[in-house]
């Protein structure tokens, strides 16, 4: 059973987690953790415990207390990020050119004019930025590496509160995107206009990917809307599925009242099973041509 600690280099930032390697560490803590330009700080928002998960293995061991020295260097590399920043939006708006600064990395590499400034940046299209990288690097006195990244890295890095009023997924546990389509949108009945189900990034909220193994193996066996079944209430049709609930909602056809029942205790006709459509085996192509509609939203 591991041990585990998770650390947030900002406040309700991205989540990291770590083997305290045996040291006992307390939340608001600042800890050093090794990263591949050196250690680097961050503050404990998890202490450290025993947790019964496979997935915590072979997890980085975390370095210790940040020293005094440790915190002034911490404190002078977000200084000369927020500087940065701010000389690369004033020149950006000088050239006139079509880029959103998202954020802002600064590597120090030891010498103290070996310095890298990288800049992550979004455009619609790809930018001839070429002028403004000289620009950049001799009011920096820094080398710079200037990135343009997708929306949804762009949502990743700024943060935010999705329509959920919690903070962004992509922002805090979310370590891949996956693709999502309107398809799923459908399953799960949600409105299929895109300006509804869109995230803070624009694209089709990552959320819809989460139950809609859940939805889909629900429509694989229920009895379909419009069918009809027989419950301990009597004979009636299928009005609606409730998904959450595992139950159905049913029109009684003597007295043409709706009544919910769980999915077990309604049973279609022998007709409506034998003429279901078998469901494709895990892993099978669609026979049908995916239109631009259905397809997956890109990453």
């Amino acid at each position: 059973m591991p041990q585990v600690m998770a650390v947030s280099f900002e406040r309700y930032g991205r989540l990291y987690y770590l083997d305290p390697g045996g040291q006992s560490y307390r939340v608001g803590d600042r800890v050093l953790v090794p990263t591949e330009s050196g250690p680097e700080v961050a503050e404990c928002v998890w202490a450290p415990e025993w947790v019964d998960d496979d997935g915590f293995v072979d997890l980085p061991v975390c370095a210790g207390l940040a020293a005094s020295t440790h915190l002034d260097r911490d404190a002078d590399h977000r200084r000369r990020r927020a500087e940065a920043k701010l000389v690369a939006k004033r020149l950006i708006k000088r050239h006139d050119l079509p880029m959103k600064v998202v954020a802002v990395d600064f590597l120090d590499e030891g010498s103290d004019f070996d310095h890298l400034v990288v800049i992550y940046f979004t455009a619609p299209q790809r930018v001839d930025f070429r002028s403004l990288v000289g620009e950049l690097a001799r009011s920096l006195q820094s080398r710079i590496d200037l990135r343009q990244i997708g929306s949804r890295d762009g949502a990743r890095l700024t943060g935010g509160l999705g329509s959920c009023g919690r903070d962004l997924c992509c922002a805090t546990f979310l370590s891949d995107f996956e693709p999502v389509s309107l398809r799923m949108a459908r399953t799960q009945d949600l409105p299929a206009n895109p300006l509804r189900i869109s995230g803070a990034c624009g694209r089709l909220m990552c959320c819809l990917k989460y139950e809609h193994p859940l939805y889909a193996e629900f429509a694989r066996t229920a009895p379909a809307v419009g069918a009809s079944v027989t419950t301990e209430a009597g004979d009636g049709v299928v009005v609606a599925h409730q998904v959450p609930a595992d139950a159905l909602l049913v029109r009684m056809k003597d007295s043409g009242q709706v009544s919910s029942c769980s999915r077990s205790s309604a049973c279609g006709s022998r007709q409506s099973y034998e003429t279901r459509p078998d469901p494709a085996p895990a892993g099978a192509k669609p026979r049908h041509r995916r239109n631009r509609r259905d397809g997956a939203e890109p990453s």
